[in-house]
């Protein structure tokens, strides 16, 4: 009863609503509100305030959640790798959307002829991270830096706990304009650089005395954006290639070289025994051999 009303304070700081907690645990909006309660009741302590159709947290949950929740999702991922896969058990990987249109559609239209029990979701790398952390997924395909608090595990905790991140290369990007540029722009759209997978590159901006015009959720949208005129996009090449965006809207200069965001394939480490998983991690990796 416990750790279910840990993972319900987890999914209720993420949604920020007892309705969408609910609908992400499949239970009513008031099973929540009685899991909340009788962890308050276990541990003593308030950790919900309501915040009009928001729920706040109190500082004891904040704390709660940041000394519980990786060792909760180690949990879960435990449990996990103990579940035997066979033929038909759904393997979930877990990508970046822009690596699946730029680099595995094709593939994995292939790879799906095989093996039909493969289901693909798309999130943020950091999301991606956790879920195969706790096990929600088999496999990540993600995009960016890593979070820093799981940087140290696969170097640092005992084999049955390791977390493997597999880098793949080193995507470069682009800025893409329909105009001729001659030289760095002043300013450009990029993507949310508050996304700790791509907040290394604020640094680089602002070194170049470059600001962010823009900070969209879509690599898609900068990049539709300044093909429309609006301003030139920081867009990788991944968004290149699925747009089909003509080479002389793209361009190039040696200050953004270093703006490149690594490619990582990420699975735990005893998931890997399993000839299926260790099959579609393979298959993903020679894609970029």
């Amino acid at each position: 009863m416990l750790l279910e009303g840990i993972e319900t304070l987890l999914v209720l700081a993420e949604e920020g609503t007892m309705s969408r907690t609910g609908s992400r645990l499949y239970i009513s909006q008031s099973a929540v509100s009685k899991r909340i309660a009788k962890l308050e009741a276990t541990l003593g302590t308030k950790l919900i305030i309501p915040a009009g159709r928001l729920i706040k947290l109190t500082p004891d949950a904040h704390a709660l959640i940041k000394n519980v929740g990786p060792s909760f999702n180690e949990i879960r991922g435990l449990i996990f790798e103990h579940q035997n896969l066979d033929d038909q058990s759904i393997i979930t990987l877990d990508c970046s959307e822009t690596l699946v249109a730029g680099y595995l559609a094709n593939a994995l239209g292939t790879y799906f002829q095989k093996d039909k029990y493969i289901s693909i979701t798309t999130h943020h790398t950091p999301v991606i991270v956790e879920n195969v952390q706790s096990g929600k997924a088999s496999i990540g395909f993600c995009a960016g830096h890593l979070p820093a608090q799981y940087s140290f595990v696969a170097e640092h905790l005992p084999a049955q706990y390791s977390f493997v991140a597999e880098h793949l290369m080193d995507e470069p990007f682009k800025l893409v304009f329909n105009q001729p540029l001659t030289a760095l722009p002043k300013a450009i759209v990029v993507n949310d650089l508050k996304n700790p997978s791509n907040i290394s590159q604020a640094a680089v901006l602002q070194k170049l005395g470059i600001t962010p015009l823009m900070e969209m959720d879509s690599y898609t949208a900068s990049a539709q954006l300044a093909l429309a005129g609006m301003a030139p996009a920081l867009v990788p090449q991944s968004i290149v290639k699925t747009l089909s965006i003509d080479d002389k809207y793209c361009f190039e200069f040696a200050e953004l070289a270093e703006l490149t965001r690594p490619i990582y394939l990420i699975y735990r480490q005893n998931s890997y025994k399993q000839p299926r998983v260790k099959n579609l991690v393979e298959t993903i990796a020679n894609l970029f051999v």
